[in-house]
């Protein structure tokens, strides 16, 4: 077993490298679609570009879920929501302080809170069912009519991007059609290599999912955040975690649920759910003062997290 951990490490480095890069062209390609559209940055951010980054959690659950086992898909949403958060926002508020939009604020951050609630009131019974996985995708359907209503009822203005309401591009399709082709390979290749190396070391299946998994496919709101933070464009970096993670819990774990049912582990109950929806609960209140995170919030953040890695080991 052991003698294949050296695939194991090229596998996994491959779909790092493949999700990074299709990442990379996928928030490019539908970035600029919608705001072709007329779509506001804020908006932007948490709809089209959290969805596009959203893919590697999609891909990785729903093929964890069917080759190996649900503890895959389950430790990588939950994973990659609590790494969103604490290394994420933590990074890119220790770049540069991050101003919260009223509207992710007023709008957006409370069907976060809320879709981390369901997830501990639906799963309290240790499985997340089709019907549970129903509900999320009923949930998911609702928040997205209500911001295509608000879209619709006050369009954003021309000054808030020039290109806005240009049209759609084929070089844009093609840059999404290339990124989805390159999410589904590096997600694939990193399951493999993520698996069989931590399995090849003694490691469950869960423990993988909320690590090395939750770390890999969180390289995309890792990337469009830290840069977004560099360019000051931060309506981008707060509303693709915000929207990263109503999707992973809604859109990722209603399809799994869908495909086949998730059982949830005791353990998981009392450590990993109760911190997701701690740093959620934290997350909320660093925005609410002040309407901003500031470096100190984003070193607490990074701080809480590298705890919760060290919670998890053996």
């Amino acid at each position: 077993m052991l003698s294949g951990i050296p695939l194991y490490l090229a596998l996994l480095a491959a779909g790092i490298v493949a999700l990074y890069g299709g990442a990379e062209l996928l928030v490019a390609g539908a970035g600029r679609l919608a705001l072709g559209i007329g779509l506001r940055a804020a908006t932007v951010g948490v709809t089209v570009v959290a969805f596009a980054t959203t893919a590697p959690e999609l891909f990785v659950s729903t093929i964890g879920a069917l080759n190996v086992s649900t503890d895959i898909g389950l430790g990588a949403v939950i994973g990659s929501n609590i790494a969103n958060i604490g290394l994420v926002l933590g990074i890119s508020a220790l770049i540069k302080p991050l101003q919260v939009s009223s509207i992710v604020m007023r709008r957006h951050v409370p069907f976060m809170v809320f879709a981390a609630i369901l997830l501990v009131a639906l799963g309290a019974n240790g499985t997340i069912g089709r019907l549970e996985g129903a509900v999320f995708l009923l949930v998911l359907a609702g928040f997205t009519g209500y911001l295509l209503y608000y879209v619709n009822a006050n369009p954003a203005p021309m000054m808030d991007d020039p290109d806005a309401g240009d049209g759609i591009s084929p070089r844009d399709v093609a840059l999404v059609g290339g990124g989805l082709i390159a999410l589904v390979a590096g997600s694939r290749w990193l399951v493999s290599g993520g698996t069989g190396l931590l399995s090849a070391l003694g490691f469950s299946d869960l423990f993988i999912g909320l690590t090395v998994l939750a770390l890999g496919t969180s390289l995309p709101e890792l990337a469009a955040s830290v840069v977004s933070a560099v360019r000051g464009e931060t309506a981008f970096s707060i509303g693709n975690v915000v929207g990263s993670n109503i999707y992973n819990i809604l859109a990722v774990l209603g399809i799994v649920a869908l495909i086949t049912p998730i059982d949830i582990a005791s353990s998981t109950l009392r450590l990993e759910l109760p911190f997701l929806i701690v740093f959620t609960v934290l997350l909320v209140a660093m925005m609410g003062y002040g309407r901003r995170l500031t470096r100190r919030d984003g070193a607490a953040l990074v701080v809480g997290y590298g705890a919760f890695i060290y919670l998890l080991l053996p």
